[in-house]
């Protein structure tokens, strides 16, 4: 292998056909590899089987977990959250088996109604704006286009979002209703929020009264080294500052114990606790406090959420050095046509290819048995500027089913740029 960029047509030529034959070879296998959402495996789930062993559902305080009542959440389940994200027990909301859930009713809320501190609800906002660190998670996206917000785009690090462009836009338009955020181990790059950052957001001055935080800290425990992250909590933070009504921060166990049927959670204000718990008593009287209790028993505590994580950690790593390893080895010969994240936790690697070769990646590995997540999923409205990332899940699949989807990844990589790059000299 050599530099692309330093061929000739003739030798990029060559290269094009040796590319296209591998490629047979792989069509040929009859391949059916999925790369596209960041689901836990089957190995991973079955680290919680135990969970389902409970029979006993009477509380600590002798309550029936099967009954009515609770719209809070169990008392237990309260505590435990707290003990994860950092905050007290009367600041947690426990919900049903969805995060994602809990956000869209916050933002239907503040759309139907507005909050506590809204002038008036966000439909009757001409405009209204939403911010959105990019690449980000298409499916906080869906949330605010399918209400007809304008998403715009703010441009990440690796130390967060750009604080300097936040700070601007809130400070001068009152119809920026909110941002989302993937603090810790960002989907899909894999970054962390530094401590300034965190502090930045907790003091940031807003035209709009009711502007929110939606802080999603999906990936809180899941580490992927030996270290374990920790960052200024930011409700906490928020209180500094009297800000602490514009923070909701939400979790989740669903990639901690199973995704279809775990236990979320929201930290935010005592006010803010007040009020959506008067909305959300309309819709529902409470969320399923028999599972709250299970994953209580099984889990325990921070400290039993981080010994349970360590047992996924040691099945995920290899998955990941697998598909970093084939990237080195396949991709970083040919000169400057990818780089990828190197994430210390979360779901998922960022791979940024030559600009302009997304979409044909993508369509080369889904025409050869391998799905990507859609190209420009990470941007509002599916539309990457550069039609250059792809985000890799690596988690779902067997190890040697990611190595293989991995080999074959680099192919189409190495073939869209060669293509781009004889249509660029020719």
């Amino acid at each position: 292998m050599a530099d692309y960029f330093a061929m000739n047509v003739d030798e990029l030529t060559a290269e094009k056909t040796a590319l296209e034959t591998a490629y047979k070879k792989y069509q040929a296998m009859g391949l059916n590899l999925n790369m596209a959402r960041g689901k836990p495996g089957p190995h991973q789930m079955d680290l919680a089987m135990d969970l389902l062993k409970m029979d006993d559902y009477t509380t600590d305080e002798g309550t029936d977990a099967r009954n009515y009542g609770n719209l809070e959440g169990l008392y237990e389940a309260r505590k435990l959250f707290a003990d994860v994200m950092g905050v007290t027990a009367n600041e947690i909301f426990v919900g049903g088996n969805s995060s994602l859930q809990l956000m869209y009713n916050l933002v239907t809320i503040g759309y139907i109604f507005g909050f506590q501190d809204s002038p008036c609800p966000w439909s009757q906002v001409e405009k209204r704006k939403f911010l959105c660190p990019v690449p980000g998670y298409d499916r906080h996206f869906a949330i605010t286009e399918d209400l007809g917000f304008e998403m715009i785009n703010i441009p990440m690090s690796e130390s967060g979002p750009d604080m300097d462009m936040i700070e601007k836009l809130v400070a001068e338009d009152d119809t920026i209703k909110g941002i989302w955020c993937v603090p810790q181990y960002s989907n899909p790059d894999g970054y962390t929020y530094s401590d300034e950052t965190i502090r930045r957001f907790a003091a940031l001055k807003t035209a709009a009264p009711d502007f929110k935080i939606f802080w999603d800290e999906a990936y809180i425990v899941h580490h992927l080294t030996e270290q374990i992250i920790e960052t200024p909590v930011l409700l906490n933070e928020a209180k500094k500052y009297g800000t602490e009504d514009r923070v909701f921060m939400f979790t989740s166990t669903s990639k901690i114990t199973f995704p279809g049927a775990g236990v979320s959670a929201i930290a935010c204000s005592e006010n803010s606790m007040k009020y959506i718990c008067r909305r959300f008593s309309t819709m529902i009287i409470s969320y399923d406090k028999m599972n709250q209790l299970r994953h209580v028993r099984f889990l325990k505590d921070k400290q039993g959420v981080l010994a349970h994580m360590a047992k996924h950690r040691r099945r995920l790593v290899p998955c990941f050095d697998a598909v970093k390893t084939a990237f080195a080895t396949e991709l970083t010969p040919c000169g400057d046509i990818a780089h990828w994240t190197n994430p210390k936790g979360g779901y998922f690697i960022s791979l940024y290819v030559l600009p302009g070769c997304a979409k044909r990646v993508a369509t080369l590995c889904k025409e050869c048995g391998l799905t990507l997540t859609g190209a420009g999923s990470a941007y509002p409205y599916h539309k990457d500027p550069e039609d250059s990332h792809l985000r890799i899940a690596p988690t779902y699949p067997s190890l040697d089913e990611v190595e293989t989807a991995s080999a074959l990844l680099c192919v189409c990589v190495r073939l869209a740029v060669v293509e781009k790059l004889l249509a660029d000299k020719q």
